[in-house]
């Protein structure tokens, strides 16, 4: 089995991808009773652009940093480390698998789609979990937090599913054209 190593160019992408979720996590812009940020579709796009690993680290990694410089406990960084990863991973993996009846800008939009979907259940079990068996509360109040949070968490889903492709398909030609997509690509790059 070859032993596959990351390249300067990975590196490199991903701490950038990685400070562009930081930075996008900053700006929230009121709508509908919530705030939408775009944060999330910037995790995608990680997932896109560098794959499945190598996003999801740059998307868990942004959105961690966010939450330990905003003051949140080391439990919850961590859990917001995996449910990125895991949102930028499906997607990414979604995005690299071999559908061939699919065209390129059908599978961006499925894989952005089934990726924000993951956090979405992800957060909503953190948010079960927490309220159920951390804090005890009683289930009625456990299920109004739940749709509490899970109409702002669908909001900001769907402002990332139309961004993340419309992201995705406005950076790759000029990634191609550099020759940074196709190093991207390539492991060995």
């Amino acid at each position: 089995m070859k032993k596959q190593q990351l390249s300067l160019t990975h590196i490199v992408f991903g701490a950038v991808m990685a400070a562009m979720v930081y930075v996008v996590t900053l700006f929230r812009f009121p709508f509908l009773g919530s705030k939408v940020h775009l944060a999330n579709a910037v995790c995608l796009l990680s997932g896109m652009l560098l794959g499945p690993v190598p996003g999801g680290v740059a998307a868990g990694l942004g959105s961690a940093l966010y939450d330990a410089f905003t003051g949140y406990d080391v439990i919850n960084v961590l859990i917001t480390f995996v449910s990125k990863f895991a949102m930028a991973w499906v997607c990414g993996r979604l995005l690299g698998s071999a559908v061939v009846s699919l065209r390129r800008a059908d599978r961006t939009v499925i894989a952005s789609i089934v990726g924000a979907l993951t956090y979405v259940l992800l957060y909503m079990l953190k948010t079960f979990i927490y309220q159920r068996y951390v804090y005890a509360f009683p289930m009625d109040a456990v299920g109004a937090t739940l749709v509490s949070k899970l109409i702002p968490s669908l909001i900001n889903a769907l402002a990332a599913v139309i961004a993340a492709p419309v992201f995705y398909h406005a950076v790759v030609p000029a990634l191609k054209a550099s020759g940074l997509l196709r190093r991207l690509q390539s492991p060995e790059a």
